[in-house]
């Protein structure tokens, strides 16, 4: 089988009622060239202002999903519906078994027989509706799975639960031995309720908690067709900087297995658990209809939810998101479109709050609350055609919204407070000097955008900059409080029209539309997140 792919709070703005907002549709992709674009924007003194009427601006609320359907009761509903069958479970090699094709592939089985000192084997949960007590029985070996005396299982051996068959786990704790190179892949149906499933270092008695990224731990993987379900459950000490290792992982079939297996989208639900000291606290890989719903993501180690290339119909709603070390809290990467990213905190992450990147569009990003992070609030690099809606960004040491290398970006009713830098930063950069592959994660060297409504309000470097823009549109946007004692203040080529801006938004209560009479536009790339 072949491989795959201070503090200062200004309460009056703080507690702004904001109202939730739909997007548009999206505009044909361009740019896919394997070259960068030409580094190219209108000069200064192409541009030109335009007063409008701010009702020409105007769109309505976006239509959200609905988040009650993500219960307790539906997941009980799901699992009532799977066939009560009796269980079989084996341990086999695992040579021919395709949920383990990405872990034998190109050496990596290594990993196994050098950990198993044997041949590599896995526990097979074949077919049935199976219970973690129906393994614990069917295995019995100690070697291989082994009850401890307070109740726990520690599995020795990757486990799987295979196509068509179902595993649940119910107030249960499943330990996965780091030292015999146990993890978890899901081919069928998984229920995890009320449990914990953990990375445990046996040695040391306790959880494989992280060292380095390259050190193996335990993981879970859900592969192509298969159905995940996990509600009310801790998983934490998972994942290392290997393929399809990273943690929590949804993941499709490589194109050349999936030819054979012919498997759907993979989908999961994940509500009301807490996932902790993972690698990724959350992975996918052409992904559909998942729903990340009122879970708490903290202390990961690169990214708290991370959803990959090509999923969609994502929704991600009433996180809570801290502590991420390296980078993001929340990102969605590589044409991960048509999602929503609803009701999250992201909070006090090495990096930026919210990001989306890499040519993802038609995305809803609405209501979030993003403070105290190392980067920028919400970002959106090289992703046009997507709305932010009534989201708060508040002392974020980079900007509140940075729009980078992105276009037909719509701002409505967001609140940006007491940033480091400036309340919304629309920027053009140039990354051809990276080692971008520029066909598979093209861009334009343009940006624009519609800020209608909300407030910039004491942020360091001033409300609002752009570097030139296809155009900038702006209505009815608050920008009190200024922190520079030259007071509120624009530069480049909002600042060519300062006066002009000031005039229409304060006292005509009227929108400005800024664009160059002719634009010339670029396609380009982006920098590692």
């Amino acid at each position: 089988m072949n491989t795959r792919k201070t503090r200062w709070v200004l309460s009056v703005l703080v507690a702004i009622l904001v109202v939730p907002g739909s997007v548009s549709a999206a505009a044909g992709i361009t740019g896919e060239s394997a070259t960068p674009p030409p580094v190219s924007a209108p000069a200064l003194e192409d541009y030109g202002l335009e007063v409008k009427s701010g009702e020409d601006l105007y769109r309505p609320a976006p239509a959200l999903p609905d988040l009650s359907r993500f219960t307790r009761e539906a997941v009980e509903s799901r699992l009532a519906s799977r066939p009560d069958q009796a269980p079989n479970v084996t341990v086999e090699r695992i040579g021919d078994v395709s949920a383990l094709g990405d872990f034998v592939d190109e050496g990596r089985a290594r990993e196994w027989v050098i950990r198993q000192f044997s041949h590599p084997q896995a526990i097979l949960v074949n077919s049935g509706k199976v219970t973690l007590e129906d393994v614990h029985r069917q295995v019995d070996d100690a070697r291989y799975m082994e009850r401890m005396d307070n109740g726990a299982y520690i599995v020795r051996l990757p486990l799987v639960v295979r196509h068509g068959a179902t595993l649940v786990i119910r107030d249960q704790t499943l330990r996965l031995s780091e030292e015999r190179g146990a993890f978890f892949a899901n081919d069928g149906w998984l229920f995890v309720i009320d449990s914990k499933i953990l990375g445990w270092r046996e040695q040391a008695k306790g959880p494989a908690t992280f060292r380095k990224k390259t050190a193996f731990r335990p993981f879970f993987v859900g592969w192509g067709g298969s159905e995940t379900f996990i509600l009310g459950t801790t998983m934490a000490n998972l994942g290392y900087h290997q393929s399809k290792s990273y943690g929590f992982a949804i993941a499709q079939y490589s194109k050349f297995d999936n030819a054979i297996l012919k498997r759907g989208a993979p989908h999961a639900w994940l509500l009301e658990s807490t996932f902790e000291d993972l690698y990724y606290g959350f992975y996918c890989f052409e992904a559909e209809d998942v729903a990340i719903v009122n879970n708490v993501y903290r202390n990961n180690i690169v990214y708290g939810i991370d959803p990959h290339d090509y999923s969609e119909g994502l929704i991600i709603a009433g996180n809570e998101v801290y502590g991420t070390r390296e980078k993001h809290g929340i990102i969605i990467s590589r044409q991960v479109n048509n999602s929503w990213i609803i009701g999250n905190r992201s909070y006090n992450n090495g990096l930026s709050g919210i990001v989306l990147d890499r040519q993802s569009r038609n995305n809803v990003v609405a209501n979030n609350v993003s403070y105290d992070n190392q980067g920028d609030g919400i970002g959106l690099y090289e992703s046009p055609d997507n709305l932010l809606w009534g989201n708060r960004l508040m002392n974020n040491l980079r900007n509140g919204i940075r729009v980078r290398n992105s276009t037909n970006v719509d701002l409505y009713h967001n609140v940006a407070v007491l940033n480091g830098t400036w309340g919304i930063y629309g920027q053009l950069k140039d990354l051809s000097a990276t080692d971008r592959n520029f066909k598979e994660d093209f861009y334009d060297y343009e940006v624009s955008m519609t800020v209608v409504g909300g407030e910039l309000a004491s942020n360091a470097s001033g409300p609002i900059s752009s570097d030139n823009p296809e155009y900038i549109a702006l209505y009815n946007v608050g920008m009190r409080f200024p922190r520079s004692e030259a007071g509120i203040h624009f530069e480049g080529v909002l600042g060519h029209f300062q006066m002009q801006i000031f005039d229409a938004l304060l006292n005509k209560e009227r929108a400005v539309l800024i664009k160059p009479s002719g634009v010339v536009a670029g396609k380009v790339t982006q920098v590692e997140n």
